[in-house]
């Protein structure tokens, strides 16, 4: 007859013993935001400008008549005078743009690296102005990324956590970058003016970055051109027709569709467009050093299945975007089908505002079901940089589970209903949304139906203006987000 066992289980949780050392990284960590990422300060007026801590500046900045001419480079500043804007500190809360969609807030990255981090003082946050050219700003954060890591190797507490360091090495750089700012870093470490930055660099961890450009770039500029659009298109496209980072975002890779060929953009085209000729050529020549440029122990991080645009048409001075591209052999010949010679069309996706293919500078990379502006706050992301800040030696990128996509107007009217659409799933049982308000305590379940293969659809229908945010999750894989700015059709807002 068997008895009772009276003993004790073993402790199932072992990491809570005493004595254990905590996984902690003595290394010099740096943030550095994406486009839109940083909040912007008008030195000459005393006011911010892009990136208050509230979402009412939001309608204002998009809606009325004056609200994103202080965003516009200045002729000093296109002549390099860059002392009227700051960027004081990292995106406080949500943001919007027309065809960038919605930019979360850094919270969770910063809370993910506090805790990986041996202390609080071995992380920096580079704010940047991200109007101007990415060379600008490559320099500054040399600068303070040089000067970040000998103030930490100076600190008491990088003593203590360096004796946990294989051979007790010293302190390097590590630099988390979401989306233009891994362009910044590329910069810094290549082209920033300390020869020996990227010697003192572990890694460099990129979420999102454009390496090779976007075509949605192309529509921002395009929209003062590509009518009729709701205002908020037409007031970037003015602002960003004099940003030197707009033209840099622009694609450098083959998207351009004519007839039965395919080639580069020009700075004809993009003047064409509604862009800056001078601009455009001055990005091409700054992206032909970079690229020549090796940027070593780099570890990218891509959205992938999210409905993306990978190349264009340009017809009368209006771009038509399309979600596939081009691929070449190593002699650079387009891929082309054998019975009529045209170029063969690929869907590779991306994060919905990077293809996968300009995500990375090679072949190899983590891939995660994000949209852009979420990417580095995802739950996946977040275990991923932690990962990666507590390794010694490259381990090799992890497989992405499966998930879905999700594909929303950027920009809606309060009382008018549009398509919420889920890919990667044709069984609405499986797959949960809703849509709540970002200010306010609103929220509504989204009931999704199958329309195609593989996609979901959903009539929405928000009731007031404001920034909504959307959010899916299957019953597999990550959840996905994205924002979207409810306003008036086609009016300008009281600027006062």
């Amino acid at each position: 007859m068997n008895q009772p066992w009276r003993g004790s289980f073993p402790n199932p949780f072992p990491h809570t013993e005493p004595g254990l050392t905590p996984p902690v990284t003595h290394d010099a960590v740096v943030i550095v935001p994406g486009i839109m990422g940083s909040e912007l300060y008008d030195v000459t007026t005393n006011k911010v400008i892009w990136g208050l801590a509230n979402g009412g500046w939001l309608a204002k900045a998009w809606l009325s008549r004056t609200g994103l001419t202080q965003l516009q480079l200045t002729p000093d500043e296109l002549a390099g005078d860059y002392g009227r804007i700051k960027a004081r500190r990292l995106l406080q809360t949500p943001a919007w743009s027309p065809f960038l969609r919605g930019i979360e807030p850094y919270h969770k990255l910063v809370g993910t690296i506090e805790n990986t981090v041996a202390h609080r003082d071995a992380l920096m946050a580079f704010p940047y102005d991200w109007r101007l050219p990415v060379a600008v700003n490559a320099r500054r954060l040399a600068k303070e990324a040089r000067e970040h890591l000998q103030r930490w190797l100076a600190h008491p507490a990088h003593d203590a956590a360096r004796r946990q360091a294989v051979d007790e090495r010293p302190a390097r750089l590590v630099f988390i970058a979401h989306s233009m700012g891994g362009l910044v870093t590329y910069a810094a470490l290549t082209l920033g003016g300390d020869t020996a930055l990227l010697a003192d660099t572990r890694g460099v961890m990129t979420l999102g970055t454009p390496f090779k450009g976007s075509v949605v770039a192309a529509n921002i500029l395009n929209t003062i051109q590509g009518g009729p659009l709701p205002l908020p298109h037409r007031r970037l496209a003015a602002a960003a027709a004099t940003m030197p980072a707009v033209h840099e975002l622009l694609p450098q890779f083959l998207c351009l569709e004519e007839g039965t060929d395919v080639r580069h953009l020009t700075p004809a085209d993009v003047a064409d467009l509604g862009g800056d000729k001078d601009l455009f050529k001055a990005a091409q020549d700054f992206f032909t050093t970079l690229h020549a440029q090796d940027l070593p122990h780099h570890r990218p991080v891509v959205g992938i299945r999210q409905d993306t645009v990978q190349s264009m048409k340009l017809i009368n001075g209006v771009v038509y975007a399309s979600e596939y591209c081009f691929r070449t052999d190593t002699d650079g010949e387009v891929k082309r089908h054998p019975d009529t010679g045209a170029p063969r069309r690929y869907p590779v996706w991306g994060d919905g505002t990077v293809h996968r293919e300009s995500a990375s500078l090679t072949r190899r990379a983590i891939p995660v079901f994000a949209q852009h502006g979420a990417i580095a706050n995802g739950r996946e992301a977040q275990h991923i940089v932690s990962d990666f800040l507590l390794e010694d030696d490259h381990l090799g990128p992890d497989q992405a589970e499966d998930g879905i996509g999700l594909n929303i107007p950027d920009y809606v009217t309060p009382q008018s209903a549009w398509d919420c659409i889920v890919t990667g799933s044709d069984d609405p049982a499986e797959v949960h949304c809703t849509v709540t308000a970002v200010d306010e305590d609103w929220e509504m379940p989204v009931r999704h139906e199958a329309v195609a293969d593989g996609k979901l659809g959903a009539k929405v229908t928000l009731p007031n203006t404001g920034l909504y945010r959307v959010t899916a999750k299957a019953d597999y894989g990550p959840v996905v987000t994205q924002l979207v700015l409810s306003g008036p059709p086609d009016q300008d807002t009281d600027d006062d």
